[in-house]
């Protein structure tokens, strides 16, 4: 039995077919989606319970939070594709010192960061357009949210780390046990207690403790995976290393927490706060949707990663094909999905009024357009982070969620007024995909995939 369990574990250096590929992904693919729906559990409790203010209050608010957690993204990602490549490279002492001390690094630079955010929170909400209204609501989430960040980013560094250690399925049990008890704290701290968006704020950060708690224990103590935490010293070359090769997902982390904040100004311009509660729905649910491609990329990363340090570009331009005909056909899958569902969904959240959602289905039926080819554009970027081209990777990540997007969401509604604002995002994924595709046939020579 041991032997027959050892033959069909799947291993980085594996030669990938479509049936052993998507078995590897496929935790990753959970865990994200996963992710995703916890996520939203905050919002389908706020919106339904508290009422749609307090929605769309922490919705504002909620970029904030994405932009502190992007040092998490940044390195996990960044250090995922250094400590795949070093393992390829057959170091896998020195793979574990690297995993240790980018960690540590996520650690402390993420306890420095979410006490400036906490001290600077209400300035920060008034400079997003907090009105009289939402402004007590916006500074509560925000600042509570701080006490718990340090966890989503290791949360966020360790999805990418247990990949690498071949040991997906225990990410997505992090996740799995994570989103449970956010969804039962939910229950109770905004229905129950009737904390209301301080109930959710703590749910949400208990669920990220938990989310990165377990991860730890696991790597401190002994175990079968490629990687532990080790003793090692804080070395800055390879800190910087991983972090400049991780930009790309800390770019499009903040540049689309920037880009939401400005699509929510210039909802407050065009529609007041019933704007800013259907981008909140949209935002939501097209994150369910991307997390599929996320999850996908970040199954394939250490894989990339692997082959790239042990020299087989054949392997590369298997995965990179494979991938292509998989996402395309996935993309054409959820358009159909997404324009369905688009009146389900939005009344999930805003059903008890009817203008809202009717412009939520509206505007959610224009974005969906983009999931053909969203799919590809997140793909690319992930594609040259794996092959440690993080500069390159973030080009295409900062012209695609920031100089696409913002310059649509800013020209568009002088055009077209608050149909511009719903076109932006789908225009911006079109001309991504031209940027994308290009990229990926000029680099075809050098790295042989």
């Amino acid at each position: 039995m041991e032997t027959k369990s050892k033959s069909n574990k799947i291993q980085l250096s594996d030669h990938f077919t479509y049936f052993k590929l998507i078995r590897f992904v496929l935790p990753s693919i959970g865990m994200m989606v996963f992710t995703s729906v916890y996520g939203i559990v905050d919002g389908l409790f706020v919106s339904n319970v508290v009422g749609k203010t307090a929605f769309a209050s922490i919705n504002l608010v909620m970029p904030v939070e994405m932009i502190v957690g992007a040092i998490g993204f940044m390195i996990g990602t960044g250090g995922a594709a250094l400590v795949a490549k070093t393992l390829g490279e057959q170091r896998s002492d020195r793979a574990n010192q690297y995993f240790s001390m980018l960690i540590g690094a996520t650690t402390i630079a993420g306890i420095f960061i979410c006490i400036l955010a906490y001290v600077f929170m209400e300035n920060i909400c008034l400079a997003l357009g907090a009105d009289s209204s939402m402004i007590n609501d916006c500074v509560t989430y925000g600042r509570i949210s701080m006490y718990f960040n340090v966890f989503f980013m290791l949360q966020n560094c360790f999805q990418d780390f247990l990949i690498v250690a071949e040991k997906p399925h225990l990410g997505l049990l992090c996740t799995v046990i994570a989103g449970l008890s956010n969804i039962a704290l939910d229950a109770l701290f905004i229905y129950v207690f009737k904390w209301g968006v301080a109930g959710a704020a703590i749910a949400t950060g208990i669920s990220e403790a938990v989310g990165a708690i377990i991860p730890i224990i696991y790597f401190i103590r002994p175990n079968s995976s490629l990687l532990s935490l080790v003793r090692c010293k804080l070395e800055i070359k390879p800190i910087l290393k991983a972090c400049g090769n991780g930009i790309s997902e800390m770019v499009t982390s903040i540049t689309s927490s920037f880009v939401s904040m400005f699509y929510n100004v210039q909802l407050i311009k065009y529609i007041g706060s019933d704007g800013v509660a259907a981008y909140g729905v949209l935002m939501y649910v097209l994150f369910i949707f991307a997390a599929i491609y996320i999850g996908y990329s970040m199954g394939c990363a250490p894989i990339i990663g692997y082959h790239y340090g042990a020299k087989n570009p054949g392997e590369l331009r298997n995965i990179l094909n494979k991938s292509f005909k998989l996402l395309t056909f996935t993309g054409f899958v959820m358009l159909i999905v997404g324009e369905v569902f688009a009146r389900p969904l939005s009344s999930l959240f805003v059903g008890y009024d009817v203008t809202l959602t009717d412009m939520t289905v509206h505007a959610m039926r224009i974005t969906t357009i983009c999931f053909v080819i969203l799919g590809i554009n997140v793909f690319s970027s992930s594609f040259f982070t794996a092959l440690s081209n993080g500069w390159l990777s973030a080009i295409i990540s900062f012209l695609r969620t920031f100089v696409f997007k913002l310059s649509f969401v800013i020209f568009l509604p002088v055009i077209m007024g608050i149909e511009g604002i719903w076109w932006s995002n789908p225009l911006s994924e079109i001309v991504a995909f031209i940027i994308s595709v290009v990229s990926l046939s000029l680099m075809r020579k050098r790295y042989g995939y």
